[in-house]
């Protein structure tokens, strides 16, 4: 199966809290990105509602069940009780749990699993509990002690941060390298009963040869490549055009 697509829509938010005006609407694009054949909605409701406001999520959920209700909602987030009261309040399908300090411009890193144990044994469960979906931000490092753990803390998923190799775009070189270590660690996951995602800076470039090394990828969740193509695109178009990058018929 081609890898869904699920569209971040934080960018979008971003761009809208730059004025007091309800425009450019996040619900609205995203409205146009699941009309385009988007599998999901994924957002990151920071402490300081920065990007997406926590107003926003209710108006999101309520996109999906009423218009498009085979899509999926995901929230990311580092889980502190008042992130975890969001995601009860709207049920999103999937919660990807990221190690990010509050003050972080965005996610750029991986959880220690070794030493976010005891930690992520709780956090997981107490999301199951809710019927979430739960995936892990892990470092793409080929590291397959630590996959395992992320398996044994009871997650479903997890979610390769594929920062690095976005960021060499202009180093195919370097992007190989990069992206055997990725290919390495969703071996690790698959071998232990994990379904694996990816996200970060990913682009309709990129996306390609991530596929042929990881064909049962499950999921990418792109914003900030995806945003920037729409501004010359549309939104829909771009949204077909990464469709197609993961290896949809469109």
């Amino acid at each position: 199966m081609p890898a869904k697509l699920s569209v971040n829509l934080n960018a979008i938010a971003m761009l809208r809290n730059r004025r007091d005006l309800p425009w450019p609407s996040v619900t609205g694009f995203g409205r146009i990105a699941l009309a385009a054949g988007a599998s999901g909605l994924t957002v990151h409701p920071r402490p300081d509602q920065r990007h997406v406001r926590f107003s926003d999520l209710p108006e999101i959920r309520a996109l999906i069940d009423d218009e498009f209700p085979e899509a999926e909602f995901n929230i990311e987030g580092y889980p502190t009780d008042e992130f975890f009261d969001l995601c009860a309040s709207v049920e999103p399908e999937q919660v990807t749990l990221v190690p990010d300090d509050p003050t972080q411009a965005t996610s750029d890193h991986g959880w220690d699993f070794r030493g976010n144990r005891e930690l992520l044994v709780d956090v997981v469960a107490r999301y199951k509990k809710i019927g979430c979906r739960v995936s892990l931000f892990a470092d793409g490092d080929g590291d397959a002690d630590a996959v395992k753990i992320a398996r044994e803390v009871g997650a479903d998923r997890i979610e390769l941060y594929t920062g690095p190799y976005g960021g060499c775009y202009d180093a195919p070189e370097k992007a190989a390298v990069i992206l055997e270590a990725l290919g390495k660690t969703a071996d690790a996951a698959f071998a232990n009963g994990l379904d694996v995602n990816a996200g970060h800076d990913l682009t309709v470039a990129n996306l390609p040869a991530l596929l042929k090394r990881i064909p049962k990828l499950a999921e990418a969740s792109i914003g900030h490549g995806l945003t920037a193509d729409a501004l010359e695109y549309g939104m829909a178009e771009t949204v077909r055009r990464f469709r197609r990058a993961c290896g949809q018929a469109v």
